[in-house]
């Protein structure tokens, strides 16, 4: 058995017009993009899905134009998110999971349900949800994590509930929003929204740095120096992947910084 999981670095999406001429060659054809983007890059993080619904021929072109490998991580649809009672978001959840995503295959990555920052910790109403996340579709086994953006969260019962259902609870760095380190899932979910546009390539070399380091403790199964988890972490996969995902922030600069850091980690 491996006693590191594998560590999967990105950005989010591939389309973006500043990114062509400085991450994008000049006179690359738009059409190429992902091709070329999958090929500096081990994971995106697709937010198109959270708007509203995609194709599954669009997902089956995806997974084709990608090396193998390469893994797709998906935001959850917001109509099941952003609702008051969260138990009533069944409806959303299964049209977005028929939806086409399972055309990705192996390609197929973690589901991120993001929920905004006014969006309170309910526990029973946030269990309930929970419940309705499937545990596989279409032969493929779902990871599911949850991005949490109110204060409320950062409580054990939140973690107690997340670790039970064996959902990542998304580490979301350099940004506005709570911090909450805990292992609750066979895999690690990060999103570093603090880019720079001075520096070349979005971090200075002393961050990029640490984040290797994180990463690499992360599919060790370690918690990181410097990040103190809100209960204590219990025993989980001997080998957990990572996905870290450079978000927001000075944008043009996010693909730098995964290429920065996937040439760290090796």
């Amino acid at each position: 058995m491996p006693t590191t999981g594998r560590i999967h670095i990105g950005v989010g999406g591939w389309t973006f017009e500043p990114w062509r001429g400085v991450f994008y060659p000049k006179g690359l054809a738009q059409r190429r993009e992902l091709e070329f983007a999958s090929g500096k890059l081990t994971s995106i993080e697709i937010n198109g899905t959270y708007y509203g619904s995609q194709k599954p021929e669009s997902f089956a072109k995806w997974r084709d134009e990608t090396p193998e490998g390469f893994v797709f991580a998906l935001k959850g649809p917001r109509f099941a998110t952003n609702r008051r009672v969260l138990a009533e978001s069944g409806d959303s959840i299964e049209r977005f999971f028929d939806s086409g995503i399972t055309e990705l295959g192996d390609k197929l990555g973690p589901i991120n349900w993001q929920f905004m920052a006014t969006k309170k910790f309910d526990p029973a109403d946030f269990e309930a949800f929970l419940k309705l996340l499937p545990a596989s579709r279409g032969g493929l086994q779902l990871r599911h994590a949850v991005e949490v953006r109110h204060e409320s969260f950062r409580t054990p019962e939140f973690v107690a509930l997340a670790r039970q259902h064996k959902v990542a609870i998304v580490f979301a760095a350099d940004s506005k929003f709570p911090e909450i380190a805990a292992a609750t899932a066979p895999f690690v979910y990060a999103r570093i929204m603090g880019a720079s546009e001075s520096a070349e390539k979005g971090y200075t070399e002393k961050n990029l740095d640490m984040w290797a380091r994180r990463a690499r403790d992360w599919a060790a199964g370690k918690t990181p120096e410097g990040l103190e988890p809100i209960v204590a972490t219990k025993a989980r996969a001997p080998a957990p992947d990572v996905f870290l995902y450079f978000i927001a922030g000075a944008k043009i600069r996010n693909p730098a910084a995964a290429m920065a850091l996937i040439e760290r980690v090796g």
